[in-house]
């Protein structure tokens, strides 16, 4: 047998393996359906346009396949779909790779010692995704720039509408007062920074390390009239000193690398006066997936994060507890929102290959952040990452934890969340 039937072969054994939904391989005018109908009808479709291509990319993953998609070597009318039956299967896998762990240590603490986040590194792989221009992300986020979960309180709401209640729910969150000086670490483009300063009137110093997302933050405390409330950094969060009443880090700890989240939650305690407050906004992974993925070379640490990873809520509450004096005091799941928020990207995104060109992001870049979104959306979707906001207290903080005005029950996965629900 060739290699090229060997790996057709064993993709098709794969596929016959499928739950929870159903996907038809489009190859050569023929079409094969695996799976079993889902309760909710899921049913993906694959279309293999050069079919030798995609079953030797299969080989290299998630990142293989991503390439694959990118070069035209397949397409989906419906990659949402595909993604979210593939994260559907995909604890069989986790199961797998756990169990080969005892191989995959050593490699994995080594590779991570070698790819560590150092300041330099971190700046390199910031600039990577955050400094491809202001241009593009002008083009599928919102007027504020946020480039995180919304908060959708309606289901009339539009995405500024959105971008706007999760910033005015973080402010509430962390009760700020005029007499509040504000550490933000991860500035984004100035939007929570701008909101807190005016909307609540207190002081703000945030922190960036990309060259893009500073000089507009900076330009948007200009025009706003906020220099003397406002500070814009460009600096590690490593470098940072003094000590602030309270902080706030919206979807950066994502960028931190697995070998440094103790680290970021050492020198957030640090930052923080002895009755501070922290309000963390964290992407996460399954608690089951983490010691798998954590050191894995995946599409999206190669492609569109280079040196990220997804902190579980374990690994979360293992460094709090382990390196600050820190404790947790509210919990809440805004996953679905995310869905919500990736379906109005990505519909905006996709709604402007034009004005993308005449930008000079050509087809293959397109192509690639098209599948990006696409990716995210579905992971949201079944649960595979999740997206929360974490309230975290120094030991000398007393005031109540406001609830928010618009709750939504925590997701109950993993260690954290249980904890939380012991304590309460």
């Amino acid at each position: 047998m060739t290699h090229a039937r060997l790996r057709r072969s064993l993709a098709h054994a794969l596929l016959r393996r499928t739950r929870h939904g159903q996907i038809t391989l489009v190859e050569d005018g023929r079409e094969t359906t695996y799976g079993e109908p889902a309760h909710d009808g899921l049913h993906a479709r694959m279309e293999l346009v050069d079919p030798p291509a995609v079953y030797r990319a299969l080989l290299r993953g998630s990142l293989g396949l991503a390439l694959a998609w990118t070069d035209g070597a397949w397409t989906s009318p419906d990659p949402v779909a595909l993604v979210r039956l593939g994260a559907r299967n995909m604890p069989r896998f986790d199961r797998l790779r756990l169990r080969l762990r005892w191989a995959l240590g050593p490699i994995q603490w080594a590779t991570g010692a070698l790819r560590r986040n150092t300041i330099k590194r971190s700046r390199e792989q910031i600039a990577a995704h955050y400094d491809l221009g202001n241009d593009l992300y002008e083009l599928f986020l919102d007027e504020t720039l946020m480039y995180s979960a919304g908060v959708f309180e309606t289901p009339q709401a539009s995405l500024h509408e959105a971008s706007l209640a999760k910033l005015d729910r973080i402010c509430r969150k962390l009760q700020l007062r005029p007499d509040d000086h504000l550490l933000e670490i991860g500035t984004g483009w100035g939007a929570m920074a701008v909101y807190a300063a005016e909307r609540y009137g207190c002081r703000v110093t945030t922190t960036t390390i990309s060259q893009e997302q500073h000089a507009v933050a900076t330009a948007r405390v200009r025009e706003a009239g906020l220099e003397d409330r406002v500070t814009v950094l460009l600096r590690d969060y490593r470098e940072l000193e003094g000590q602030f009443d309270k902080l706030v880090s919206i979807e950066m700890i994502e960028a931190v690398g697995w070998r440094d989240f103790g680290t970021f939650f050492d020198v957030c305690s640090q930052r923080l006066k002895p009755d501070g407050v922290m309000l963390l906004q964290a992407i996460t992974i399954d608690d089951r997936a983490y010691e798998a993925e954590k050191a894995t070379k995946s599409f999206i640490n190669q492609l569109i994060f280079p040196g990220g990873c997804l902190p579980s809520q374990e690994i979360i509450a293992r460094c709090v507890s382990e390196r600050t004096d820190m404790r947790a005091v509210q919990l809440e799941d805004i996953t679905e929102h995310y869905v919500r928020t990736l379906q109005h990207w990505r519909d905006r995104f996709d709604a402007q290959p034009e004005a993308l060109r005449a930008l000079g992001y050509d087809d293959r870049f397109q192509r690639l952040w098209t599948l990006y979104l696409a990716y995210c959306e579905g992971g949201f979707a079944e649960r595979r990452i999740g997206d929360v906001q974490l309230l975290l207290a120094k030991p000398r903080f007393v005031d109540e934890p406001l609830a928010p005005a618009h709750a939504i029950a925590p997701a109950g996965r993993g260690r954290f969340a249980r904890e939380l629900e012991v304590a309460a």
